[in-house]
């Protein structure tokens, strides 16, 4: 790759981006991101990216040196020197470099890092076959413990339920709340579509206030269907006649069978959930932000 990588004012190549060993963000997790799409030189839903990242720099009281707007060129800028015209952005903020101790205090300076790449994190049979998940054991975190809404650079909870699917042979796994409602998947949200109207957890039961998600709700609508936030439970999805996940890195993703059981009435991929791919595909070429 050439020099693309953007760390604190400066670019570099994959073999020479670097950080200090003393940065919290590396130390503790003490940070937040955004995973960033671009499709045909747009930058997909790129004010409501950077919006969600600077809320969630507020939340853990870190502030960004830097303003929306000279940070969005910044972004932009990295992008044209990827060379790339659709491909993936991971947005790090940290709180910088300090010491051994916990202290925030000790880091003078937030260390700010932009990697842009390919990312294809499926492979095209599962778009167009669907997906099979499962629930595992481990529980959402309580929003009393880290707020859904905050995307931290502490991703341990959803990489130990990404474990467990992956022993058992699944790539995804839905991931409930301590009271047993129907959070998130591991990377994903969730939706489920029942007597042609779409169903998707509400984020104080755990779910991350997706921006795909959101999109994905608009397009709903859009299509004239009904789109509804509601506390879900498992027997939800089992009964559910349609089933898929969206994410930044995903996209729109169909599921055919959870926990065994086969969703709809042959554990094939919906119509709904067809049209809402279609839409997704078409759309995400034509609107947002040129680069």
């Amino acid at each position: 790759m050439s020099e693309s990588i953007y760390i604190d004012g400066k670019f570099y190549s994959e073999d020479n981006a670097k950080i200090s060993v003393f940065d919290h963000g590396y130390l503790y997790g003490d940070g937040v991101f955004e995973g960033i799409r671009f499709y045909s030189s747009r930058i997909f839903r790129f004010d409501e990216h950077m919006t969600r990242l600077y809320d969630s720099a507020k939340a853990i009281w870190l502030t960004i040196p830097m303003d929306i707007n000279e940070f969005k060129e910044v972004i932009k800028e990295t992008v044209r020197k990827s060379g790339f015209t659709d491909g993936y952005l991971r947005v790090v903020v940290s709180r910088g470099r300090g010491d051994l101790g916990l202290d925030p205090r000790k880091c003078k300076v937030p260390t700010i890092v932009i990697i842009p790449a390919k990312l294809k994190l499926y492979p095209q049979e599962a778009y167009d076959n669907g997906m099979s998940i499962i629930t595992v054991p481990t529980r959402r975190s309580p929003n009393e413990v880290l707020n859904p809404r905050i995307k931290s650079l502490n991703y341990l909870n959803n990489i130990l339920a990404k474990i467990e699917a992956f022993n058992v042979g699944y790539d995804e796994a839905i991931m409930l709340n301590q009271d047993g409602f129907v959070a998130e998947c591991t990377a994903d949200n969730i939706f489920f579509i029942k007597n042609k109207v779409v169903y998707t957890p509400i984020t104080s039961h755990g779910a991350l206030k997706g921006i795909t998600r959101d999109f994905v709700c608009e397009l709903t609508e859009k299509y004239g269907y009904k789109m509804e936030e509601v506390a879900v439970t498992r027997y939800d999805i089992y009964t559910a006649d349609e089933v898929f996940i969206t994410g930044t890195a995903c996209e729109v993703m169909p599921i055919v069978t959870v926990d065994g059981r086969s969703i709809g009435c042959c554990g094939k991929v919906g119509e709904i959930t067809k049209l809402l791919i279609k839409g997704f595909v078409e759309l995400v070429n034509t609107e947002g932000e040129l680069v």
